[in-house]
């Protein structure tokens, strides 16, 4: 069994920043990536960052610039710092983890994100 547990969202104004932190635990002994997804009421979800074993990194366009990722591996998690927020930013964002082992995906509940004036 394995679980992820998300933080860190809430309502913010437009260019205000916002700390989402999810932490990993339970059967997996190695990770070798995690991430994050978001998803907006009528859209598809959208990989929004992602963070490797080895630290390489790789971002949505749309958040290249604004957002940052980063990994504590010592303690299985991740982070998604977002700056210069937007009313397009708006989602519920979901971390995940993929087993260095089975390379299976496992995933978060979801946090909101809502960005309005």
């Amino acid at each position: 069994q394995v679980q992820l547990v998300e933080s860190g969202g809430g309502l913010v104004q437009p260019g205000g920043s916002l700390r989402l932190s999810c932490a990993a635990s339970g059967s997996i002994a190695i990770i070798y990536a995690m991430g994050w997804y978001r998803q907006a009421p009528g859209k598809q979800r959208e990989l929004v960052a992602h963070v490797t074993t080895g630290v390489h990194s790789n971002y949505a366009d749309s958040v290249r610039g604004r957002f940052t990722i980063s990994r504590e591996s010592a303690k299985d998690t991740v982070y998604l710092q977002m700056n210069s927020l937007k009313p397009e930013d708006t989602a519920l964002y979901y971390c995940y983890a993929v087993s260095g082992t089975s390379m299976d995906t496992y995933w978060g509940q979801g946090t909101q994100v809502t960005v309005s004036s």
